[in-house]
């Protein structure tokens, strides 16, 4: 199992390079940046190569302000975003974006869940031949009902894909919205051959593995049942991030291999 951290490689590369991680998770937003320069993007790109670590995914898809459901979608522009963010990911070697983008996501007022789970599978259908032609995958990641009311839990996310019906949109799952919801690792089920992707953080004050000493085998046991052999990303808050983290990935290694990970 890779173990990535959601940081920037840009801020601090030296430092990252130190790090035990084995990737970096990085904004789409502020790293991508698809509605900037390309020289702006391409001198980050070289800063981040710096540390050594590969940049192998990306989240924070879409700002709030590029809605994705409801009756205020500009669609033009959401593919277009789109389109170029899938572009300079497969420059960076990015082959996974999250789709978490909770305020671009949340539901107005008056929109049923029901017609918008079919406006966001239609979207979702023309984002995936896009993603595809880059050799990225979207993986659409539930929200805690705290972040987001549309698409919380790993069941109506397993559900959105299945409709969708394309390779390159597939399921994130994250340990730490699982927990702020109360599912439990027996939920996990609803995604078998969906998942591309994985996040974990302890629960009260989305702490890294290790802080707090919540045991998170159980949903890593849930994890290995699905056969997923993918990247698990560190993704939460930190005091001092350089100090915590050596301890955050001995705790996360020992609770990964008793839950039966090599």
């Amino acid at each position: 199992m890779l173990i990535g951290l959601c940081s920037s490689a840009v801020a601090d590369p030296a430092r990252i390079a130190a790090s035990g991680i084995d990737y970096v998770e990085e904004n789409v937003q502020s790293f991508l940046t698809p509605e900037g320069p390309l020289s702006g993007f391409e001198a980050r790109l070289s800063l981040a190569r710096s540390c050594g670590k590969p940049i192998a995914a990306a989240n924070c898809f879409l700002p709030g302000e590029i809605t994705c459901v409801g009756p205020a979608v500009d669609e033009a522009r959401l593919l277009r975003y789109a389109g170029t963010a899938f572009i300079r990911a497969k420059l960076a070697g990015i082959t996974v974006i999250v789709f978490g983008s909770g305020g671009a996501r949340t539901l107005p007022e008056g929109t049923s869940s029901g017609s918008a789970h079919a406006q966001f599978v239609a979207l979702l259908r023309k984002l995936g031949p896009l993603a595809q032609a880059q050799g990225v995958v979207l993986a659409v990641e539930p929200l805690n009902r705290g972040e987001c009311n549309f698409i919380n839990t790993i069941q109506e996310g397993s559900a959105l894909v299945r409709d969708v019906g394309h390779e390159h949109i597939r399921l994130l799952v994250d340990i730490y919205h699982m927990l702020k919801n109360g599912e439990t690792p027996e939920d996990m089920r609803y995604a078998k051959g969906l998942v591309a992707h994985a996040h974990i953080a302890e629960r009260d004050g989305r702490t890294a593995p290790g802080t707090k000493g919540e045991d998170l085998r159980g949903y890593l046991r849930a994890l290995r049942a699905l056969g997923f052999q993918g990247r698990l990303s560190m993704e939460g808050s930190w005091k001092d991030l350089y100090s915590e983290l050596p301890q955050a990935l001995q705790s996360l290694r020992a609770q990964l291999a008793d839950a039966g990970y090599t």
